[in-house]
């Protein structure tokens, strides 16, 4: 179930939240994948942070979709010229 709220997101790029752990967390999901132990892994930016975080599938519960709120991806450019 969670793959199918986590993947409608990706598609419509619709914030999300959900308790990871004890902490809530609003992320910009990118895609799922796996970890270096094999269990399924959610990516994205973490609202305010300008970097892209892995999130344990075991560890999330309570997900919404926040459809009011969408989102275009981050594309890191690096600088050719000085």
């Amino acid at each position: 179930m969670k793959t199918i709220y986590f993947t409608t997101a990706i598609f419509n790029r619709n914030r999300v939240k959900f308790l990871y752990g004890l902490n809530e967390v609003v992320l910009e999901p990118y895609y799922i994948g796996k970890n270096k132990n094999g269990k399924k892994v959610i990516y994205g930016r973490v609202n305010g942070v300008n970097e892209i975080r892995g999130f344990d599938y075991e560890k999330i519960s309570n997900i919404k979709i926040l459809g009011y709120e969408k989102f275009s991806p981050i594309i890191p450019i690096m600088l050719i010229y000085r």
